[in-house]
């Protein structure tokens, strides 16, 4: 067997979110491969709101970068301009890679998403988030969609005394491509959980104090009812985080900051440009879309990397979602599956382990022994 003495393609993937990871793992025996995040530690969003009703939770959700990959590597950096294949860090290091991804996601308020750049500033949030929780009689959660019914059904599942109060602009919760059923459903259980619910109706201005901090809030809606609370959670606002695009890709950037992308992924007609996940217009945010577009873009480059094998389209998947409403409850609307999946079906998928073991399982490179 002969050494391939050709050099191995580079491949740089901005972002260190689900997308990124997965990219960056299944690449990693074929090419040259530097992921590109700002934080040392991968931080598994999907179980953040049982991190903060369950601090045994916080360690098990920040996975270092260092344990992700076999050959390549990671770099602690942030990308501050982009123009084409060429990557300027903020560190002032420029990058030129054979192929670029783009994973650099979405920001969204804490603790849903943490903007921590250092894994153990980000544990010392949660727990103090966690302790204002605890202090807390009453909570506030402003918006209904699917982050504020599942952070309200984590608070009233592990501590049923508080007072819940959600505040949702809409007249129902879960706006979105949803069936009603599901909606009725969740409403359902969100009522025998002792949820009260305030919709069709804004506030008319948020709380002055910091979100998840102890505070004594009172606030009004428009329609003039008066709620109090002694903490509040935001959760609405998601943000692309694409500011750093320039030239032809920068065009290809939309007014909403989101990155339009072409049936392959690629962006701007840039050849080696892709970007997948939160950022692309190519289909609904959401980890399991973030992370279906991270294993065809994988396989795509496998086949120009491999000259083997024609590129796949990315077709955008049949509507899913689960939403947890604690450990045992919730609701979601499943392919494959006729009507609503109920709590027993969301329990097993994602309720009781919160998706944590095959995110885990990526970063495994130094079977988890730390050398320090």
């Amino acid at each position: 067997m002969t050494e391939n003495t050709q050099p191995r393609p580079t491949v740089v993937v901005l972002g260190g979110g689900y997308s990124g990871i997965t990219v960056a793992k299944a690449l990693d025996d074929i090419a040259d491969v530097t992921l590109v995040a700002p934080s040392d530690a991968f931080v598994h969003n999907n179980a953040a709101w049982r991190a903060l009703v369950e601090p045994e939770w916080v360690d098990r959700i920040f996975l270092p970068y260092e344990r992700l990959l076999n050959r390549g590597h990671f770099l602690r950096d942030r990308a501050v301009s982009v123009d084409g294949r060429r990557v300027t860090l903020a560190s002032g290091r420029q990058l030129e890679p054979d192929f670029l991804i783009l994973a650099t996601g979405s920001s969204y308020p804490f603790p849903a998403k943490v903007d921590e750049p250092n894994a153990e500033t980000g544990r010392a949030k949660f727990r103090q988030a966690h302790q204002a929780l605890l202090d807390a009689g009453r909570v506030l959660v402003v918006g209904a969609g699917p982050t504020g019914l599942e952070l309200a059904g984590e608070i009233k599942a592990f501590y049923p005394d508080k007072h819940v109060t959600i505040v949702g602009v809409a007249s129902d919760i879960l706006v979105g491509p949803f069936d009603q059923e599901l909606r009725d459903e969740l409403r359902r259980q969100l009522d025998k959980m002792g949820v009260e619910l305030k919709l069709g109706s804004p506030l008319l201005s948020l709380p002055a104090a910091a979100p998840t901090t102890a505070a004594s809030i009172v606030v009004t809606t428009e329609a003039g009812d008066e709620l109090s609370a002694d903490v509040w959670y935001q959760c609405f606002g998601i943000t692309p985080e694409t500011g750093y695009l320039r030239g032809p890709l920068a065009a290809a950037r939309r007014d909403d900051g989101y990155v339009h992308v072409d049936e392959y992924l690629r962006v701007g007609g840039q050849d080696g440009v892709f970007a997948v996940g939160d950022i692309t217009d190519a289909d609904r945010n959401g980890t399991g879309t973030a992370a279906a577009q991270a294993n065809l873009m994988a396989a795509n480059l496998r086949a120009l990397i491999t000259g083997t094998g024609e590129l796949t389209a990315y077709r955008p998947g049949p509507l899913a979602i689960a939403i947890p409403l604690g450990p045992e409850g919730g609701a979601g609307q499943l392919p494959g599956l006729d009507g609503v999946a109920g709590a027993e079906v969301i329990a097993d998928l994602k309720g009781r382990n919160m998706l944590v073991e095959p995110w885990a399982g990526l970063f495994d490179a130094s079977a988890a022994t730390d050398h320090h």
